[in-house]
């Protein structure tokens, strides 16, 4: 009994944080709090400013040496494009193809930037935000164009009009969180020396980032939406939480992985649906209600989900 309270009192330690976090962010909303407009600007900022500064200084403070390696981002890249090709190989039954492709991203594109970095950091500190980071680095590239390419799979589109990979290549080389893993790296293991009013500066923008993304997320979610859920989002959830992490979770366990980094590979693959899967399936001709609604149900599962699996690895003293 006294193992079983203990574990509990763990993974809500671990999870109970974030997700009051992001119903409060939900709460505020409702009340007039917090507008649009508001959610808007915050989420710019912490896209483009906090957010990567924090990732920058996880790096810079961690020894890179004890936390990188190259086989385990070689399994987290494999086992996604296995997943994607799991999800593409259903979403053939889909009958609507203005479906499939949002079908495919909200299986697999998960919110690793905000939820995944702050239940790591909650779970393993620095360390555990630092191995995020490294693996946020691989991720964010493989979702952009694996995303892009479930939502064009199907996608009607009229002479001339197709995907523009030159302009994908450029988001991508400009992505504020990319920047920040590759200036922290050098940085990092040349241990270069940086002013300490910058640093001072930047924990302060970094210490605000994981509160107000969180918020933001909250505030986001259309409750709304969900009565139009179809069967489709509930199969999408599933697939997301569940019918992926489990396989992939299992496989690294069987590879040998184990504490830290079998737990952050748990958190980064269990992660609900990325809010900006809605952003891109509703600008390249996607069902963006089906969207909405995968990511408010990942999100809402998502506690329930992430809670039982770090329960359960702490239980059987895999984490």
């Amino acid at each position: 009994m006294d193992l079983f309270l203990s574990t509990l009192s763990f993974t809500l330690n671990v999870t109970a944080p974030v997700f009051i976090l992001v119903f409060l962010g939900l709460f505020f909303a409702r009340i007039g709090l917090v507008n649009d407009e508001f959610n808007r600007v915050a989420s710019r900022l912490v896209f483009n400013v906090t957010l990567p500064t924090l990732v920058f200084l996880t790096l810079l403070n961690t020894d890179l040496t004890q936390v990188f390696a190259l086989d385990l981002l070689l399994y987290a890249g494999l086992v996604t494009l296995m997943g994607f090709a799991v999800l593409v190989w259903r979403a053939r039954l889909i009958p609507a193809n203005e479906d499939k492709g949002v079908f495919v991203q909200g299986g697999f594109r998960g919110n690793l930037g905000i939820l995944g970095l702050a239940l790591a950091g909650n779970q393993y500190g620095d360390a555990g935000l630092a191995l995020t980071s490294i693996l946020l680095a691989l991720l964010i590239i493989i979702y952009n164009l694996l995303s892009v390419v479930a939502l064009n799979l199907w996608r009607d589109t009229q002479e001339g009009q197709g995907v523009n990979w030159r302009r994908i290549l450029i988001d991508i080389v400009k992505n504020p969180l990319i920047i920040a893993v590759v200036l922290a790296i050098p940085t990092s293991l040349f241990e270069l020396p940086l002013p300490d009013l910058a640093l001072k500066v930047g924990n302060y923008f970094a210490s605000m980032t994981l509160p107000l993304a969180l918020l933001c997320i909250g505030a986001a979610l259309d409750l709304k939406a969900l009565r139009a859920t179809s069967s489709l989002a509930l199969k999408a959830t599933a697939y997301k939480l569940l019918l992926l992490p489990i396989p992939m979770v299992l496989g690294a366990w069987l590879l040998g992985y184990e504490g830290m980094t079998l737990g952050v590979l748990f958190l980064v693959f269990s992660c609900p649906t990325a809010a900006a899967s809605y952003v891109m399936a509703r600008a390249m001709g996607g069902n963006a209600v089906l969207a909405a609604n995968i990511v408010a149900l990942t999100t809402l599962f998502g506690t329930l989900t992430i809670s039982i699996g770090v329960f359960a690895l702490h239980w059987f003293g895999l984490s």
